[in-house]
């Protein structure tokens, strides 16, 4: 175990490393370049690891090994480039990266000074040699405060992270705050829950601590479900010692000795780098006995989940770590009263803990002076859908959707038009066109009818069908549905089966107020936050596209051409070249038409599969 004074030695040691990678600091220490490899998920499923493993084979064969160091870090940010590589302490940024580019690379750029620009990202390349990444478009706007160390740090190592300044939070508040201190700083930085409902976390710590009770609990749920979100498992990813001080210290502020992780078993590489972090900072003497010698007791030990979505929910999750079936709890009493084991228990999810010793650090003021009057400091969002920079974005609260889709994101891509954004996964709602420019924050999502959730962000253009739309998140929370209550297991089915009813030309403009009026029924009647706005979806689709719905029933069309039963395919004559390749590739052989002559669709056989319109290069084939 080390002591206090070793860990001060190590953060002197270190932290010159992390500024070459921070700031392109040029060094004269023995590693005359330092280059990151992503480990991230997504990089990973792209070889990164194969291409690390060239990468140190060719840096040996050269001699080059003990003069250049490698490092696996965490997600950088800009997925759509990945496998992402970048050399300190120039910056130089190189994107889709194969394990064939890593000989070129050595030989040119680390031998002979020579960037290998066919691989650098364009936006960084200027006559100059290469700008850096915080001057890119995706980068510029945004602050990286929950992120700050993803992308930077060796996330299995915790000398990196004492080196950022890891650890600091923790030894002040056990030397020099008490646990009301710590709460009063937390509840002045106006930070709130980012794992959905956006509760103040002060608030939330200050009821934990009022509870009496021989044993108290800290949680963090890490059982992101949200379908294309994937922050939490980043920040786990790239930064996993942010969430075990952050705990400890919430630990402290409430009077708990025992922490749990519960995070999915999807999420392997997470929970491989959080396992290897506790270690550590058990090693450390940073979680166990009398931590910074301050007789503050704290342990910390995962729970894996399956992967049920109701788990998300705090009594649900809490039920889980017990060994129970998952699945919510009426409320009150809430978890701060009696929650795990039926202690007074304090939840909050990575992203949030994620802030906390920054928070700790900076003071109170410095995160508050950061987003909007009801939402400060920062929030995270994976950017996914009909967007050019796919990603892990970190913006202040109240910076606009059309700066993150317009400027961050790069656009849509193929000259088409932004129809729609949907915030909150199944529990949030879809925000139009028209309110592009709305700041984000808690308070205006929810006053256009979506919420802010964990943070996914899917971006849908002009061939997205907002109906099909609602009936793919309704899909997910009648799968999901742990089925504990009536309003949320009956009622979710009901309204699938309306919206299936619409989507294939069966519906009737009666339905439209069955579905609202249902909708309000699950809303009001469902035992808990998941089922209460599972609704959302279909609300704000409703409030926004309801032309779509009405196209639906009353046109039996569909604009976008995504709901199958409403489609019909057709071939142009005077644009047929009578390739054949249509007919080749249509699975039933409803396509007829000789060689050079116009070639003709079978409506009795087509499936519409798609197949035909997708292959055409000639744009001969229409839907109608």
């Amino acid at each position: 175990m080390k002591s206090i004074k070793d860990l001060n030695l190590i953060s002197e040691q270190m932290k010159y490393i992390i500024d070459i990678r921070k700031n392109n600091t040029p060094t004269d220490n023995q590693y005359k370049k330092h280059i990151l490899v992503c480990g991230g998920t997504g990089c990973t499923s792209s070889n990164s690891e194969l291409i690390l493993e060239r990468l140190n084979q060719e840096l040996q064969r050269h001699s080059l090994d003990d003069k250049i160091k490698t490092v696996k870090t965490g997600c950088f940010g800009l997925c759509a480039l990945g496998p992402i590589m970048i050399v300190y302490p120039e910056g130089t940024f190189y994107s889709m990266v194969k394990p064939d580019d890593i000989p070129e690379i050595v030989e040119s750029h680390l031998l002979n000074n020579q960037i290998v620009k066919r691989l650098v990202y364009s936006e960084t390349l200027t006559d100059d040699g290469v700008k850096s990444l915080s001057e890119t478009n995706f980068y510029k706007k945004q602050k990286r405060v929950a992120l700050r160390n993803c992308g930077v740090i060796n996330p299995e190592s915790i000398d990196e992270y004492i080196a950022t300044g890891g650890y600091q939070a923790l030894s002040k508040v056990l030397t020099s705050k008490t646990p009301d201190d710590v709460i009063n700083i937390i509840k002045d930085s106006g930070l709130r829950g980012r794992g959905g409902g956006g509760f103040p976390t002060g608030l939330k710590w200050s009821f934990a601590k009022a509870s009496e009770s021989d044993q108290k609990y800290v949680c963090c749920n890490a059982d992101e479900g949200d379908p294309g979100a994937f922050m939490d498992r980043s920040i786990l990813e790239g930064d996993p010692h942010v969430v075990i001080e952050a705990m400890a210290i919430a630990g402290y502020a409430i009077g708990a000795s025992q922490g749990y992780v519960y995070i999915r078993a999807e999420y392997p590489i997470a929970v491989k780098r959080l396992e290897i972090a506790i270690n550590q900072a058990k090693d450390y003497g940073l979680l166990g006995n009398n931590i910074f010698d301050s007789n503050f007791n704290f342990n910390l030990e995962i729970r894996l989940g399956a992967g049920a979505f109701v788990c998300g929910e705090e009594t649900a999750l809490m039920t889980s770590i017990e060994g129970h079936r998952g699945e919510p709890r009426p409320r009150p009493p809430f978890p701060a009263v009696k929650g795990l084991f039926e202690k007074p228990t304090v939840l909050n999810n990575v992203e949030t803990y994620a802030n906390i010793p920054q928070i700790i650090i900076n003071g109170a003021d410095w995160f508050a002076s950061m987003g909007t009057e009801k939402s400060k400091g920062t929030k995270v969002f994976a950017l996914g859908g009909k967007i050019k920079n796919t990603g892990l974005v970190e913006v202040p609260m109240g910076t606009t959707l059309r700066e993150i889709i317009e400027e961050i994101g790069g656009g849509i891509p193929g000259g088409k038009k932004f129809k729609a954004a949907q915030t909150g996964g199944p529990s949030g709602g879809c925000i139009p066109a028209k309110h592009i420019d709305v700041p984000i924050d808690y308070d205006n999502l929810i006053a256009i009818g979506s919420m802010m959730g964990s943070g996914g962000l899917i971006v849908m253009d002009e061939n997205n069908c907002m109906v099909d739309i609602a009936k793919f998140f309704l899909a997910f929370t009648v799968d999901e549905s742990c089925g504990k209550c009536t309003p949320c297991r009956v009622g979710t089915k009901r309204l699938y089966e309306i919206l299936d009813k619409i989507t294939k030309g069966q519906g009737t403009m009666e339905d439209l107020d069955k579905l609202e009026n249902l909708c309000y029924y699950i809303k009001e009647n469902s035992l808990c936050g998941l089922g209460q706005t599972a609704p959302n979806p279909v609300l704000s689709t409703l409030k926004y596209f309801k032309d779509e719905y009405i196209d639906h029933i009353q046109n039996k069309k569909c604009t976008a051409g995504v709901c199958k039963d409403l489609l019909s395919f057709y071939i142009l004559p005077d644009k047929c070249k009578g390739c054949t390749l249509c007919a080749r590739k249509c699975p039933v052989g409803a396509i007829s038409g000789g060689i050079k002559s116009p070639h003709v669709i079978d409506a009795s056989k087509c499936i519409k599969c798609g197949a035909c319109f997708d292959g055409c290069k000639f744009g001969a084939i229409i839907k109608k």
